[in-house]
Formats: C-alpha cells, sequence, structure tokens
C-alpha cells in the first residue's frame, strides 16, 4: 500500500454495524490484543500489569453477539475492522463494555468518537438516559479518561472474580471493578 492509500484509509469515515456470528473469529484477537499480552502494550488500555491469560474467548463473544437484550457493535474503517464495543439494554439504563479499539490506533480520538456514538445510540434507539459501565479500579489513567467525558464514580464496587480464568490470571490481590454512570441527556 503507498502513502496515498494509507492516509485515504486512515482518514476514511467510520462505519458502525452490529456483529454477527461470522465476526467472532476476528474480534477475540482484537479485543485480547487491546487488553493482554505484549501487543497490548502498543496502545494505552492494556490490563497487562494486572492480570494475565485471556481477556475473553469465542463462547464469550458469541453469547454477547448473540444477546437479545444488546449488541456487539463493530466498528470499521475503510472496511477494515479496527474497534468494538458491547452495549447491553438494562430498562432505563444501558451497559457499555468489552470496548476494544486496536492498539496501534489509540490515542487519537477513536475511543471518543466511538463511545460518544454507543452513547447516542443508547439514548436514541433505547430510551436510555443513562450509561454505566465497570472499570477496574487501578486502572486510574482509564477512569481519569471516562470521567473527562463525563461519566461518576460511585463508589460501588464489585469483587474481582478470582479464581475464574475466564476472565484473567490476577497479577495483584486488590483488583475490584467500580460502577462509572453518565446521564445521556
Amino acid at each position: 500500500m503507498d502513502t496515498a492509500d494509507a492516509t485515504v484509509r486512515a482518514t476514511a469515515p467510520l462505519t458502525f454495524r452490529p456483529a454477527t456470528e461470522a465476526d467472532v473469529a476476528a474480534l477475540v484477537p482484537l479485543i485480547e490484543s487491546a487488553y493482554r499480552g505484549e501487543a497490548s502494550r502498543a496502545g494505552w488500555t492494556t490490563e497487562a500489569d494486572l492480570l494475565d491469560g485471556r481477556r475473553t474467548d469465542p463462547e464469550g463473544v458469541a453469547a454477547v453477539v448473540r444477546d437479545e437484550n444488546g449488541r456487539m457493535v463493530i466498528v470499521e474503517r475503510a472496511g477494515e475492522l479496527i474497534a468494538c464495543c458491547r452495549l447491553e439494554h438494562r430498562g432505563e439504563h444501558a451497559y457499555f463494555g468489552m470496548f476494544a479499539v486496536r492498539p496501534a490506533l489509540q490515542g487519537g480520538g477513536l475511543g471518543k468518537a466511538i463511545l460518544a456514538e454507543a452513547e447516542r445510540f443508547a439514548r436514541a434507539e433505547w430510551g436510555a438516559t443513562q450509561m454505566h459501565m465497570t472499570v477496574i479500579t487501578a486502572r486510574e489513567e482509564l477512569i481519569a479518561w471516562y470521567e473527562r467525558r463525563g461519566y461518576a464514580r460511585t463508589g460501588k464496587l464489585t469483587p474481582f472474580p478470582y479464581g475464574d480464568e475466564r476472565v484473567g490470571v490476577p497479577r495483584r490481590a486488590d483488583l475490584e471493578f467500580e460502577l462509572l454512570v453518565k446521564p445521556l441527556d
């Protein structure tokens, strides 16, 4: 690919679509690359210093894709998978999770645009009045990023599922999740 082609691809508009079961095989490595292992260190969302092992698996992603109360959103640029997120309709609020941007593309505003589209969708399509998410409390930089986008820490904590290797192998004994909430008015 020459430089002109690379520039066009980098500036092409983002497209959003619901994931299908056919997308699962591509989604799992994208999610893993954003959070775990050496590849994740190319971006700033890595959990590699907190957790070893996997972040998800094909069965877990397929379950999200099939969930009737939500959707796995595929984000593409010029037909190429570059990001994803999970949205779940939970009555008056929506839950946002499984957010992954290809590590080499992090830090350039994609996450902000994707989060804004997820909020718009939850409000417009589901009538959600709030967006909820949980973040590992040790991820101070990530929490600060969400706070700059209007999310507030609630102080509501949930223990990390120690012993459940489906979500990773902790490298620390003090991991827990905090609920972050944003009004969608």
